[in-house]
């Protein structure tokens, strides 16, 4: 595919779960960056803009990751930044959660991190360095017993804690690596009838938007001096209830 339309300086970001919410703001906050997108959901369409790259795939799937960064490199010749947005949410009583939630909440959550950050790497390193993002959960560093999750804590906290692991292993080689850990974000995931509720649970009283995430993800990629860092976006979850 031809790399014409690309500037030989222009940087480029993969955005994971991009189809919709976070992920599909992301691909647009990156876009205002001037950075070229490489945007992959199960569902996503392609898009009208020549410098974003849509892939269909399961994130799960070690294949989609292939495709994705071989993706990035064909059509853009480069890989700058990743950030590891899709994740799936299952909030139930622990001996509730099925052989299904788990291995669907694994699947995204670490088989869909590790493979395709492992994969960017390399090409992360030809560039003289680049950034990791991950997306985690407030609730990872402060459960709550009215919603019970401890399948996000067991994949989510992992994520959190490779965060600090990566960011120390190649804070030599020009990787910096950090995660920002939001409260509950009004997205489709959320329908209408539960945001009261979702909203109490936040100290500051309400749900977070969509931006404030985007907000934090650009702050990070604009951070030179920053790595292995938690960013909580969560209305002071992590502080206190």
């Amino acid at each position: 595919m031809s790399t014409q339309n690309q500037t030989p300086d222009q940087k480029v970001a993969i955005v994971t779960g991009a189809s919709q919410g976070i992920g599909a703001a992301l691909v647009e906050g990156y876009r205002k960056l001037g950075y070229a997108v490489v945007a992959t959901s199960r569902t996503i369409a392609p898009a009208d803009d020549a410098d974003v790259l849509t892939v269909q795939g399961d994130i799960a799937d070690p294949a989609t990751a292939q495709r994705v960064i071989s993706a990035a490199i064909e059509r853009f010749g480069r890989i700058d930044t990743l950030v590891n947005n899709a994740g799936i949410f299952v909030a139930k009583p622990f001996t509730q959660y099925t052989a299904e939630d788990y291995a669907a909440v694994t699947g995204i959550n670490v088989a869909g991190f590790f493979h395709i950050t492992q994969l960017a790497v390399p090409h992360l390193l030809a560039q003289d360095g680049g950034h990791i993002v991950n997306v985690t959960t407030s609730l990872v560093d402060n459960a709550d017993s009215n919603v019970p999750s401890v399948l996000a804590s067991l994949t989510k906290g992992g994520l959190q804690s490779a965060t600090k692991s990566l960011a120390i292993e190649y804070a030599t080689r020009g990787i910096r690596v950090n995660a920002v850990s939001p409260g509950t974000i009004k997205t489709p995931m959320h329908a209408e009838e539960t945001h009261d509720f979702l909203a109490a649970l936040h100290p500051v009283g309400r749900m977070g938007e969509v931006g404030d995430i985007v907000d934090a993800v650009l702050f990070l990629e604009t951070a030179p001096f920053v790595t292995g860092e938690i960013l909580h976006v969560d209305g002071g979850m992590s502080a206190g209830h």
